[in-house]
């Protein structure tokens, strides 16, 4: 399997890297430079037509865009431990907590990245006050998770480490690295991300 993807600090290659280390897949990765627009060359259009990183290309040459759905297939072909869940409960939790953690804490720190941070100003038109405006979005967002996880919880779900960990502690990190405080006064999620930062596949 190869992997076509792009380095650290981009928070979706990051997230098939920690499920691929937590299964214990190894991948081939191929790592594209977002800086050169290498995800818009003609090559990549041709696997993913949204230019968008990252890819999983099959043996066979099938290919597998967006970020969950590669580590659903990764969690499906991999041992030890089971990522999405074991039974119908659990896999609907699993996702019902992916699908919050992006529209929670991922869409105001992916809005203050387009359009507040200087990094992207000379890719795109940037609207510098609602960019801003998502530092209050995402502190709404993190107290909301703060709380959630103050009944003691190990991990998102419970005392199983999952692709809902995952999914919160890439989109944290990476609005901590762009200049945005999610972690401030968050007693329990900072508790949280020490142990998920424990892991092995954290450093992936």
């Amino acid at each position: 399997m190869r992997l076509f993807s792009a380095p650290m600090p981009a928070p979706n290659p990051r997230r098939v890297r920690m499920a691929a280390a937590e299964k214990g897949v190894q991948l081939d990765e191929v790592m594209l430079d977002l800086r050169r627009g290498e995800h818009k060359s003609p090559e990549h259009l041709a696997r993913n037509p949204l230019g968008q990183v990252p890819v999983l290309e099959l043996d066979d040459g099938t290919l597998i865009a967006e970020t969950v759905s590669i580590c659903r297939y990764l969690d499906g072909v991999g041992g030890e431990p089971t990522l999405f869940g074991r039974t119908a409960l659990e896999q609907a939790l699993v996702d019902m907590w992916i699908r919050r953690v992006e529209i929670q804490i991922g869409e105001p720190t992916k809005m203050f990245w387009r359009h507040a941070h200087p990094a992207t100003a000379s890719l795109l038109t940037q609207y510098q006050d609602y960019g801003a405006s998502n530092r209050d979005l995402l502190e709404r967002a993190m107290k909301w998770f703060d709380h959630e996880l103050s009944d003691g919880r190990a991990f998102v779900m419970g005392d199983g480490f999952t692709m809902a960990d995952i999914a919160a502690v890439t989109i944290i990190d990476f609005a901590k690295l762009i200049g945005m405080d999610p972690m401030r006064d968050r007693e329990s999620a900072s508790a949280w991300h020490a142990r998920v930062a424990e892991r092995a596949s954290y450093h992936a």
